[in-house]
């Protein structure tokens, strides 16, 4: 594999930000499959790298990895901040496909992420599903619609800065429930879904909820949960059942 560290500066965005991409060896072919590795809240584009062994693991199936950093946006164009749905589903694909040989079909382009990761990339999924052909959530904050009971002032705040009012957020294309109840009901194809998350975690609850949300609506969901916390231990050995999990093509 190739490590690349990626400084470049996003008009989406109007500043200098960061990525981190690994690359397997040997040909591309029509370009290697590519998984968008998406960090969580208090994390950046470094820490998939820095927690786990994704470099090793990727190896094994020949995927090129992307990990990009928007910071505590929730991969959203924020109410009081910048545009980071757009950065992450336009722009970054854009600029990747421009640098790397990587594959421009929805078969093999993936997403994947933990914690607000998580939301990120079923957001990839559900919102552009002709893209993406599979995304994975490990310990997702799957349902910010109903976000949590008796939040702090600050944690209000935030909310505000990033979505919005409660009501702006509910039934918009920031509402994973909404996407997938709106995809459902359309001709779309739809994709993959791979959901995990530890019995002990604080989001276990919004993730049982959207897994029975999605199965009541059909998709085809993966569904796996057991013992664990919100913690790099978990995430570390279930990134390897995404990767075993992604509908890879067999050369």
């Amino acid at each position: 594999m190739a490590f690349f560290q990626c400084n470049h500066f996003s008009n989406r965005l109007g500043l200098s930000t960061a990525m981190n991409v690994i690359l397997p060896n040997g040909p591309a072919g029509d370009g290697y499959p590519v998984l968008y590795l998406l960090h969580g809240l208090s994390d950046d584009h470094t820490i998939w790298m820095r927690r786990t062994s994704i470099e090793r693991y990727a190896d094994a199936y020949g995927i090129a990895v992307v990990m990009p950093n928007v910071h505590r946006s929730f991969y959203t164009d924020m109410a009081a901040g910048l545009s980071y749905w757009q950065y992450i589903s336009e722009e970054v694909p854009e600029l990747v496909r421009s640098w790397f040989p990587i594959t421009r079909e929805r078969a093999h382009t993936f997403a994947a992420g933990l914690s607000m990761g998580g939301y990120g990339a079923f957001k990839l999924a559900l919102r552009c599903p002709d893209r993406f052909a599979a995304g994975a959530s490990l310990s997702g904050a799957l349902d910010m619609a109903h976000p949590w009971d008796n939040p702090s002032e600050q944690e209000n705040a935030e909310y505000r800065w990033t979505f919005g009012s409660l009501e702006e957020m509910r039934g918009s294309g920031n509402d994973l429930f909404y996407l997938a109840d709106e995809l459902a009901a359309s001709n779309r194809e739809k994709p993959k879904l791979f959901q995990c998350c530890g019995t002990e975690d604080f989001l276990y609850g919004m993730n049982t909820k959207f897994r029975d949300h999605a199965n009541r609506l059909g998709f085809d969901l993966t569904y796996e949960e057991g013992p664990g916390t919100h913690e790099w231990g978990y995430w570390d050995s279930n990134i390897q059942r995404v990767l075993a999990w992604l509908p890879l093509r067999k050369d």
